[in-house]
């Protein structure tokens, strides 16, 4: 018995699961460069948004149309993999269809069965998003952040999927036992005649490297994922869990900083004692964040997990009206920071050397910033839990409170409300003269 194919088999998965192993860990080192936080709260609320939001896509079709594509790609690419385990089974072992010795033929047949007319939706559905992207020109797919990556990116993928479908049913349609046994041949029954006239050992020849380039197909589309936005196919399921369950539009506040509000109000305290070293409460060394190693690893989570769908920023009332803010940029500026981060830690041999940049002003303008509402528009309509503002609001408390950078409007606010107690320019005795203008 020839060993030479399944030896080369198996060399070609542990390599390709190997390399997207190494990636995972690389993926898993660059989140935790972010600031810890607790998540540790409300375990059933997290895992029920699992799976409503991520596993039952809830969020998703808001949009009827595309959440109800997006539902047929999702559920069929998902369940058609599971044939994926048969074939690693047969590659490893030299055997072929190994499900029909271990499951009864008309199981095994309902199954095969089921594939084809999910591999045919998969397909329709992904021509069907292709057409909305290249040629409807959806808006959202064209503003100015989707530069020639982020748009070839989203093509990419879909031409991966159509291939993949397009392969599985050509490798059903040309093993001529499976034809002859009858059952689960549902769609490729219509494609074998089109090999009518093709000699068996030829149809054995194309059943054989539809098998390969299928199987090989779906490694590198696994591998691919680390490099683009479709990491979300994984990414989705923690993200969604620690997503944030506190009220939308609840702000988050620096605890050195409230416990000082709280001293400055309590009459019983020295106002002049500060906290013990390591206590809580401790005053941080920054506030806010200026680069990503700032942010919380939730934020770099949800950098990763972006799906550069741009529903949050079709959402944005600043994008709307000519702001230069977009949502979606700030998690791909995010991102892609994250990665030049990462990039300069392996280069260092493990160690972060300064390189002169950060997120703020080199990835992300002031301008962006404070046109931003807080409104929760963009954390509403992702699909996946992901929350632009917190970054945004983080990077503002960053130029308030260590640069004193904020507008000239904003200052004027915070001087009135510190003199006045109000946000306005008159002082507590003046308060009604605004009626008089």
């Amino acid at each position: 018995m020839n060993y030479l194919p399944n030896i080369l088999f198996t060399i070609i998965l542990i390599v390709g699961v190997g390399y997207f192993t190494k990636n995972v860990k690389k993926l898993i080192r660059n989140i935790k460069l972010g600031q810890d936080v607790d998540i540790s709260d409300n375990k059933p609320q997290r895992w029920k948004n699992m799976a409503m939001i991520a596993l039952g896509q809830s969020k998703m079709i808001r949009r009827p149309i595309a959440g109800f594509l997006h539902v047929v790609v999702y559920i069929g690419f998902i369940i058609i993999n599971i044939e994926v385990l048969e074939i690693i089974i047969d590659g490893i072992f030299g055997t072929h269809r190994i499900g029909l010795k271990v499951i009864p033929k008309s199981v095994y047949g309902f199954l095969i069965g089921a594939f084809e007319v999910l591999a045919v939706l998969v397909f329709v559905s992904v021509i069907l998003f292709w057409t909305r992207r290249n040629i409807i020109k959806l808006k959202r797919f064209w503003k100015s952040e989707m530069t020639s990556w982020p748009k070839n990116d989203g093509n990419f993928i879909l031409y991966f999927e159509m291939v993949l479908m397009t392969l599985f049913l050509v490798m059903n349609a040309t093993d001529l036992d499976f034809q002859a046994m009858n059952s689960g041949n549902v769609i490729s029954q219509f494609i074998e005649p089109l090999f009518s006239n093709v000699s068996e050992s030829t149809l054995h020849f194309i059943e054989r490297g539809a098998w390969w380039l299928h199987i090989i197909g779906i490694l590198v589309f696994l591998n691919y994922l680390y490099f683009s936005k479709h990491l979300h196919i994984l990414l989705a399921f923690p993200n969604t869990y620690f997503g944030k369950l506190t009220p939308q539009g609840q702000f988050n506040n620096v605890e050195a900083v409230t416990k000082e509000v709280k001293m400055m109000m309590d009459p019983n305290i020295d106002p002049f004692a500060a906290p013990a070293e390591g206590t809580e409460g401790q005053i941080p060394a920054k506030f806010g964040a200026s680069d990503v190693q700032d942010l919380s690893w939730v934020s770099l989570l949800n950098a990763y997990t972006c799906t550069e769908c741009g529903r949050c920023t079709s959402e944005c009332p600043a994008n709307q009206t000519g702001k230069k803010l977009s949502p979606r940029k700030i998690m791909m500026d995010t991102r892609d920071r994250l990665e030049e981060v990462g990039k300069n830690i392996d280069t260092n041999k493990g160690e972060f050397k300064d390189d002169g940049k950060q997120l703020l002003d080199n990835y992300i303008t002031r301008e962006e910033l404070w046109a931003c509402t807080s409104c929760n528009a963009c954390v509403e309509a992702c699909p996946v839990s992901i929350d632009p503002l917190s970054i945004i609001l983080e990077m503002r408390r960053y130029l308030v409170m260590e640069q004193s950078a904020a507008p000239v409007e904003l200052n004027n606010m915070m001087s009135n409300i510190e003199n006045n107690g109000a946000p306005w320019p008159y002082n507590q005795m003046d308060r009604l003269n605004w009626k008089n203008e």
